[in-house]
């Protein structure tokens, strides 16, 4: 009886089945997440770093007086040249061109046949304070507590970690503690 049912009925079942089995298909093909197109996002060309700078004040026997803005590497011939050279009556013979400018710094050219002496390209400033960042050892051991020695521990520091930043920095020379630090703070500036 079984057997005839089946016989009986085969066509609609087998076709029951075969919808069914569609009929999930469908919904399985139907409900599968759509692929997103592949989004290629070009890298934005990055800027090259700006080099640091330094402002120097070029005055004197120059075509151009003023503020000039040079490479943090530059020497005093390259803020001569930014300038405009020297002028005519320019006396070279008295200016290091070859010494390097830093920040804040002022170069002055004297002209042939002045008499006072070339302004230092920043070792001192007009109020007598001594620039740590380019003071010689002469000039570093007119400080209070500074021998021959100690100047030369400052400006082997500078030259190893480069410029003070600011004048606590000094603190950073070995045998330059607090105590020291405190007799010379307001005798020293950094540009």
């Amino acid at each position: 009886m079984m057997n005839e049912l089946l016989e009986r009925y085969r066509l609609p079942i087998v076709g029951t089945l075969s919808l069914l089995l569609l009929g999930a298909m469908g919904v399985i093909f139907l409900r599968r997440p759509t692929p997103r197109p592949i989004e290629i996002i070009e890298p934005s060309p990055t800027p090259e770093p700006t080099p640091a700078q330094v402002a120097v004040y070029v005055t004197g026997a120059v075509v151009k007086p003023g503020v000039y803005y040079l490479p943090e590497d530059s020497r005093v011939e390259d803020a001569l040249q930014a300038a405009g050279g020297p002028a005519a009556d320019a006396d070279l013979n008295r200016v290091n061109l070859a010494q390097r400018v830093h920040d804040e710094d002022q170069v002055y050219v004297p002209e042939v046949g002045e008499e006072s002496p070339p302004v230092p390209s920043g070792s001192t400033s007009s109020g007598g304070l001594v620039n740590i960042n380019t003071a010689s050892a002469s000039e570093l051991e007119t400080l209070p507590g500074i021998g021959p020695t100690l100047a030369q521990c400052i400006i082997d520091h500078r030259e190893a970690q480069g410029p003070f930043a600011s004048i606590e920095d000094i603190m950073d020379v070995r045998g330059i503690g607090e105590g020291l630090f405190g007799e010379i703070w307001d005798l020293i500036t950094v540009g």
